[in-house]
């Protein structure tokens, strides 16, 4: 289906930026083609397609992330795709901050560390 792989690889592009879709493309793509091809189909070709705001689709990554815990390089990838598509940095802080009463501090203080090393390296 390449027009699923196509439309994924755009928006894939658009959120995360040229250099993270050609590093994600590169860095599995001699061990596990597929896996890259799934998840641009899929996950970008199917689920960010739909109909909807990709600044709310962002919300809802970070969301999961951060309460799942452990995922720090997939949820700093979307702190930094959040605010490609248009969130500002303080609306990104408040979505950890409205984290605290359901995930507790200390997957929120994580997820806070990482949503700050984003924003230090984004201004540098």
């Amino acid at each position: 289906m390449p027009e699923r792989y196509e439309r994924g690889e755009k928006l894939l592009r658009k959120v995360d930026g040229d250099k993270v879709a050609d590093n994600l493309i590169a860095d599995y793509e001699k061990i596990a083609p597929d896996f890259t091809r799934y998840l641009i189909e899929f996950a970008f070709g199917e689920i960010y397609a739909r109909e909807g705001d990709l600044k709310q689709k962002e919300l809802v990554a970070i969301a999961s992330l951060a309460t799942m815990g452990g995922c720090d390089k997939q949820l700093g990838t979307h702190v930094r795709g959040a605010l490609n598509v248009g969130l500002t940095e303080a609306e990104v802080v408040e979505a950890v901050m409205t984290l605290i009463p359901y995930i507790g501090f200390p997957r929120a203080l994580n997820a806070m560390a990482v949503v700050k090393h984003v924003m230090d390296k984004r201004k540098t």
